[in-house]
């Protein structure tokens, strides 16, 4: 997900379209949801992971995932090694991260009320970056996420939209970042209530409250200690705790990386509970001054937790991505949840694998394997690839992508976080609204009234 339309998890669906493309529909069945050829056996990640070749066959091992991910930060813009920033950032390369992400838009926009946004609403929102604040050089600072926040456009929690009517796609949403992620600090807003942060996949506007600042070195340090509790889950959360709010009950989304807490007696209560049936994990928090501290926080061994990241298999690139089944589509994790680059990375994440954030970087990341197409080519290339697509394989069409699961009688599926499908019934076009993380076959799906998915694929990634 990223601003422009073109780099949005959207479906464009229009009337009408090709005989081609209505037999193709015709094959497979369409049951009472209207999700054309998906029965409720499909909706088991046992189903896929029965059919997958070498489903348990380790695909790349931890060593050649640490080479990809170090490959990755080198070579693709849109990531940030937070390690080689220098001690002293010029006033050029603040203006450069902001000015990215805070531009002024160029179409009508609407809040919730399905009112315009006034021009002088967004003429207040260009002056709160305070531009003229940012110095020749300053010292580079560092910070530490305290919880899931999320990262904006502009400073400001205004929810803007394209259209009346349509409140899912906050405009000014761009991402959110979880407890102990590192970030650098470049600048304030003119309220001093919101940061610009430069975290490792990211660059954008995020509450102050949510960022507590500490030494660099502190900083980076965090990230690499060890031991530590990978969350597998689709979200886990900490157990409740009055003595320190700070920790209490806090979301952890999949692939999130925490160290476990040191030095605590064994025999001794964690924020007044005793420790023996959990995981004692030490979590960042923000004091009073905005400084970085630290504190113990417990996480129930019952928890979908692992001591390290996951195998990178086909069975498990399966199971975590069907954790996410049913969730409710997330506009640039919105709604504490996900859109469809940020499951793809969340899933791969959890297993150690970095990605790019966005689904316009992932499919032209030159720190990924692509598989790329033009517009010269034609059906017949398109389909040779699909015919080789492996699972886990990630398929990009103009703002959206979708993982390979598997086949059913030769016909290839896809699991991904749309907001919708559209395919021929009878000749006919037919749409179903999902909105949620989905199961569908990849052939029937139609991009607009001429062109399937098929048609309009930019690029297939392999995580090899």
């Amino acid at each position: 997900m990223r601003h422009p339309l073109a780099a949005a998890c959207l479906l464009l669906l229009l009337p009408y379209g090709s005989a081609l493309h209505a037999r193709e529909a015709a094959k497979l069945a369409v049951p009472p949801s209207g999700v054309i050829g998906v029965e409720q056996a499909q909706l088991n990640p046992a189903f896929w992971i029965r059919q997958a070749p070498d489903a348990d066959a380790v695909v790349l091992d931890t060593k050649a995932i640490a080479a990809r991910n170090a490959t990755l930060f080198k070579v693709d813009p849109s990531m940030h090694d937070l390690h080689a920033l220098p001690k002293t950032i010029d006033r050029a390369q603040v203006l450069k991260w902001i000015g990215d992400v805070s531009k002024r838009p160029t179409r009508t926009l609407y809040d919730e009320a399905g009112q315009p946004v006034p021009a002088a609403t967004i003429d207040a929102q260009l002056a709160a970056l305070a531009l003229d604040k940012v110095p020749d050089a300053q010292k580079t600072r560092f910070g530490l996420v305290v919880r899931r926040a999320a990262l904006r456009s502009f400073p400001t929690a205004l929810r803007v939209f394209s259209r009346q009517g349509d409140t899912d796609i906050d405009r000014f949403q761009e991402t959110a970042e979880f407890p102990g992620t590192p970030v650098a600090i470049v600048h304030a807003s003119a309220d001093g209530r919101w940061l610009f942060v430069v975290s490792p996949r990211y660059a954008a506007w995020v509450e102050r409250d949510a960022v507590a600042e500490g030494a660099r070195e502190q900083v980076l340090a965090y990230a690499d200690q060890a031991p530590y509790r990978v969350i597998t889950g689709a979200v886990e959360r900490t157990v409740y705790t009055r003595e320190q709010p700070g920790v209490s009950q806090l979301a952890l989304d999949m692939g999130v990386r925490v160290p476990l807490a040191q030095g605590l007696a064994p025999d001794q209560p964690v924020n007044g509970q005793h420790a023996y049936s959990s995981y004692a994990l030490e979590l960042p928090i923000r004091q009073a001054d905005g400084s970085l501290a630290f504190s113990p926080a417990l996480l129930q061994k019952h928890t979908d937790s692992s001591a390290d990241y996951l195998p990178l298999t086909r069975a498990n690139l399966i199971r975590q991505a069907f954790k996410f089944l049913g969730e409710r589509y997330g506009w640039g994790h919105a709604y504490d949840a996900r859109d469809c680059s940020g499951f793809v990375s969340d899933v791969y994440r959890s297993m150690g694998v970095q990605m790019p954030r966005n689904t316009s970087a992932q499919a032209v990341s030159p720190g990924l394997d692509h598989t790329a197409f033009t517009e010269q080519d034609g059906r017949e290339v398109r389909e040779r690839a699909v015919e080789q697509l492996q699972v886990g394989d990630l398929i990009y069409i103009p703002g959206h992508v979708m993982m390979m699961l598997g086949r059913i009688d030769g016909e290839p599926y896809v699991i991904h976080d749309t907001q919708g499908l559209s395919y021929r019934d009878g000749g006919a076009m037919r749409r179903v609204k999902l909105n949620e993380v989905s199961v569908t076959p990849l052939r029937p799906l139609m991009f607009n009234d001429r062109q399937s998915y098929i048609d309009r694929m930019t690029s297939i990634v392999r995580i090899r």
